[in-house]
């Protein structure tokens, strides 16, 4: 009897684990409208692990904030102890912001761990705001700001005029005018309290890729909906000719970041509408091609980037855009169609960069009735490789004449930056030398530790960020306060890789990482500590400065607003 309810009690057990790992819902969406064009979620208990406030505290730019005269008294609190503000900073922290008719807003959300410090905290900083309750909510309101609390969750909305002026800019861009009846004012009160009267169908908690999100581990988590940020802003515009709501459309992005030790580790995925992850689902999945990397000149190339593509797939995209008639008719005036260069490519191209440095060189001026002056400068030198497999020699060589003929028209003087190209039937090369095309197309290559890090994917790259840093050795020397700050990025960076591009569960996936030299301290440390040196060489720079000017304070110089505004 006690066997059979030890087993039914199992069963039962495993049924609700399994139902909870298959739930389609999240808690961290409830208060977010599912039109939110950007969330960042921070998970608290990680980054305070990783990172304590007392290490906060220690960083120079704190202490220089923390030491100016004119931050008041709440806000030195809080840089004591966030959690004198009654919010539980070891638990998700997240930020949103939304587009509406009204223009854009942003949201702070978080649990509250102490209510009466949190409302004693906001009292404070909105100086005699309204103060109302609503359905068990309490709410203070004032303008540009209202937050709104129970006794576990609180939200922050700030309403951002400022960032809705952008889309005055491109629509001026676009239009030459602007129209004024686009500047509402917002109840930034209603808005909150809006935010807590959220139905679950209309936030993320029912957000399929939402929740997904919500089940990866991240110390900070990324959701971004390009089309609801561009909402109102395609239309009417030279973008509808690029039947961009057809790519927009169920366009989601989502990332998490890791502080890890010795390296920044990051994922994200690329979500699209049905027709387009069609066409990714069904062209994805090719491998870049490492023979190609290993030919690349050079004992250590600094910055590598690899692409295997379907040619067939990117001839599909185009139609999407209903561009293809006219992209063939401006390429038939050069000699070939796009079949010609679907037909011609194979679908691997890689580009190389190596043996980067600065040199020495001289500019010289010559002015009327003067002796020439020649002035010292450092120029960058480098050899570069960019390479395509052929498909159809044929067809190739006739994107070769295109671009050759094209070349002499726009680039008849190629002396300041010369070209050599060739090609084996197997790969097409271009580069600065024609020595390092023969190396390329006439050598079996090298292998290097990093392509077994991003091989097996579409696409990948790395960038060699030390090699790089050291090629400017020499200019850095030249200052003591830049010579600082060099030496410090020599001990914090060293190489990044990332890959992708294969679809998985409804998205396209890619990955990346940036390693740092100190491999022993996770990179949230490591970064403050950056950051703080970074800081010191900042205020010392802007010490010397006044000093430079004779002790003179900072101005301010207000200029008259000059913009002319014609209303449709």
């Amino acid at each position: 009897m006690q066997k059979n309810q030890f087993r039914s009690l199992m069963i039962l057990a495993i049924a609700v684990i399994a139902l909870a790992s298959c739930t389609k819902t999240n808690v961290q969406g409830r208060l977010i409208p599912k039109e939110a064009a950007v969330v960042i979620l921070l998970d608290g208990k990680s980054l305070t692990t990783k990172l304590p406030w007392d290490e906060v505290k220690q960083n120079a730019l704190f202490k220089m904030a923390y030491t100016d005269s004119t931050i008041p008294p709440t806000a030195k609190r809080i840089l004591d102890n966030p959690e004198n503000a009654g919010i539980d900073i070891k638990n998700d922290l997240l930020m949103f912001v939304l587009k509406d008719s009204l223009g854009i807003y942003l949201a702070f959300e978080g649990n509250v761990k102490d209510e009466k410090a949190f409302k004693t905290f906001n009292k404070e900083i909105t100086e005699n705001g309204t103060e109302s309750e609503v359905n068990g909510v309490q709410y203070i309101n004032k303008s540009p700001l209202s937050v709104g609390w129970t006794k576990e969750k609180f939200v922050y909305v700030f309403n951002a005029p400022a960032m809705a002026g952008m889309d005055d800019f491109s629509r001026r861009m676009m239009n030459d005018s602007i129209d004024i009846s686009i500047h509402k004012t917002r109840d930034i009160g209603a808005t909150c309290k809006g935010i807590f009267a959220l139905a679950e169908g209309n936030s993320l908690a029912k957000n399929e890729k939402f929740t997904a999100l919500m089940k990866e581990s991240g110390d900070m988590r990324f959701w971004m909906n390009p089309d609801q940020m561009t909402a109102a802003g395609v239309s009417n515009s030279p973008l509808e000719m690029l039947n961009m709501d057809r790519f927009l459309k169920g366009y989601i992005i989502t990332a998490t970041l890791n502080f890890e030790n010795g390296k920044i580790a990051g994922t994200s995925k690329t979500y699209a509408n049905g027709e387009i992850a069609d066409l990714f689902k069904k062209y994805s999945g090719g491998k870049i091609n490492e023979e190609m990397i290993k030919r690349i000149p050079g004992t250590d190339p600094m910055v590598v980037m690899a692409l295997n593509f379907k040619p067939e797939g990117l001839k599909e995209l185009v139609k999407l855009t209903n561009m293809d008639g006219l992209i063939n008719i401006g390429l038939s005036k050069t000699g070939f169609t796009l079949d010609d260069f679907i037909k011609a490519n194979k679908g691997d191209i890689v580009f190389g960069l190596s043996d980067f440095l600065m040199k020495n060189d001289t500019m010289k001026f010559h002015f009327k009735d003067q002796d020439e002056v020649a002035t010292p400068y450092q120029k960058p030198s480098f050899n570069f490789i960019f390479a395509a497999s052929i498909a159809d020699k044929d067809a190739f060589n006739k994107l070769i004449n295109a671009g050759k003929t094209m070349g002499e028209k726009q680039m008849p003087d190629t002396s300041a930056f010369p070209l050599a190209y060739n090609s084996n039937g197997t790969y097409f090369v271009m580069s600065n030398t024609n020595e390092n095309v023969t190396k390329y197309l006439s050598t079996s290559g090298t292998s290097h530790d990093f392509i077994s890090k991003i091989n097996d994917e579409p696409f990948g790259g790395f960038i060699n960020i030390q090699a790089l840093l050291k090629a400017f050795g020499g200019i850095a020397a030249k200052d003591s306060l830049a010579n600082i700050a060099y030496d410090a990025s020599l001990k914090m960076w060293d190489k990044a890789l990332w890959k992708g591009g294969n679809f998985k569960d409804g998205g396209i996936m890619q990955s990346f990482e940036v390693n740092l030299v100190d491999k022993n301290t996770n990179s949230l440390k490591q970064l403050n500590q950056y950051a703080a040196k970074l800081s010191e060489v900042f205020r010392e720079k802007k010490r010397k400065m006044k000093e430079d000017m004779g002790g003179m304070e900072d101005v301010q110089m207000t200029f008259p607003d000059t913009t002319t505004h014609r209303v449709k």
